[in-house]
């Protein structure tokens, strides 16, 4: 009766980790979207597009913030609002991803949430 007792026990420990688990890697998934998408949803996430170089990036060292401008797969453009060290490949990027949140007619982009897709040093 007692090794029941402790199999039983045993068996939901596990069912609470695993419950656990599951709620922790829902809660952290963030999902690729467009701008459009981004401001009505309101909450992190990321989204692909290209830096529109027509418009200067402007990186403060005294804040540490880059602001520039980006169009996602749509066309759709928003200005980046970025919190962080500029990275050191951010000009000659072919595309990136930015992942944060839309409020106030901007993105915001916390520090390590740009990445950037450079050219293929093997491509001709």
């Amino acid at each position: 009766m007692k090794s029941r007792v402790k199999v039983i026990i045993g068996i939901i420990i596990i069912l609470v980790f695993i419950i656990i688990l599951g709620y922790n890697l829902m809660s952290s998934k963030i999902e690729y979207v467009d701008f459009k998408t981004a401001v009505e949803k309101g909450t992190k996430c990321q989204v692909n597009g290209k830096q529109n170089k027509e418009k200067e990036a402007i990186f403060d060292t005294k804040t540490n913030t880059l602001i520039f401008y980006m169009k996602d797969n749509n066309n759709y453009e928003m200005k980046i609002i970025y919190d962080g060290p500029k990275p050191s490949n951010f000009d000659e990027a072919e595309a990136l991803v930015v992942k944060g949140t839309a409020k106030e007619g901007a993105f915001y982009v916390e520090a390590g949430g740009i990445l950037t897709k450079c050219p293929s040093k093997y491509e001709k």
